[in-house]
């Protein structure tokens, strides 16, 4: 009994020791910030539509951009939009410049020594191709030793070219990557397969098709600061991803902006759903 007695004293005061840890680790500065002053700045795209763009008027709009209002809304604060690229989001967050961001990152392991990604995961893409139906791609074989279009920086592009031998010929922008592939200069478009399902049913390219099977599934990941990803900040946020999935709320948000229903939305929104109705 007093060998019980001990092991029980000893396991309380273990647990103590680790939450008084946990909380000594979490001073939650920037939720803290946010709170005080009233306002959230999150980072969001500008130039990757529907997530997050501008519309004729030059207001930030897209499925990612409802996101953050409604992070601001359950949060009960103002709300200013950073517009932030691929190439420094995360930079952003790590100075202060942004609290927080929305922006079509896929959660990758480099990535979360960096910010900090809460789950679950609101979102998944991989890799495919748009190109002329009149070329009849079957398999992604059938591109070894041609000319690919791709965007500088993309991850897909050096593994598409070890992959399948293509050539790929990289710009700068989507626009003049999509152009090219409107030229002839390339039999193919490599990108963002959710990007592609957009492009396509936008009814600007029905000449077009995406007719592979994606690879290499990336899901995305919302960033929070490093430090806060296990305390307030990341605890909240996962609990915003969590009901966007239970609620459906994100597959609402694929329909209003014309995006191509993922089989990912899907199986969270079953994953998550209440067994009982």
């Amino acid at each position: 009994m007093k060998r019980l007695m001990n092991s029980a004293v000893g396991a309380i005061a273990m647990a103590c020791f680790i939450s008084s840890s946990i909380s000594a680790a979490c001073t939650n500065d920037v939720w803290n910030k946010v709170m005080e002053r009233g306002k959230i700045v999150i980072g969001v795209k500008a130039d990757y539509k529907p997530w997050g763009y501008r519309d004729d008027s030059g207001n930030l709009v897209g499925m990612e951009i409802d996101m953050a209002m409604d992070v601001a809304d359950k949060m009960g604060v103002d709300i200013e939009l950073v517009p932030v690229q691929s190439s420094n989001r995360m930079q952003f967050l790590e100075q202060g410049k942004i609290d927080m961001m929305i922006a079509t990152m896929s959660d990758r392991a480099d990535r979360r020594k960096i910010v900090g990604i809460p789950g679950p995961n609101y979102y998944t893409s991989g890799t495919n191709i748009m190109a002329p139906k009149a070329l009849g791609f079957k398999s992604w074989e059938d591109l070894r030793g041609k000319k690919v279009c791709g965007k500088q920086g993309a991850f897909y592009n050096q593994i598409t070219e070890e992959r399948y031998g293509v050539e790929i010929v990289a710009f700068t922008g989507n626009a003049e990557a999509k152009q090219a592939l409107r030229d002839r200069k390339c039999v193919a478009w490599v990108y963002d397969d959710s990007s592609i399902g957009s492009d396509l049913s936008s009814g600007n390219w029905d000449e077009f098709e995406m007719p592979l099977s994606s690879e290499d599934d990336n899901p995305w990941g919302l960033g929070v600061p490093l430090a806060e990803n296990s305390c307030v900040f990341g605890n909240f946020m996962s609990g915003m991803q969590y009901n966007w999935h239970r609620s459906g709320a994100l597959i609402e948000l694929e329909a209003k902006w014309g995006i191509k229903p993922t089989a990912y939305l899907k199986m969270q929104n079953e994953r998550h759903d209440d067994w009982i109705k």
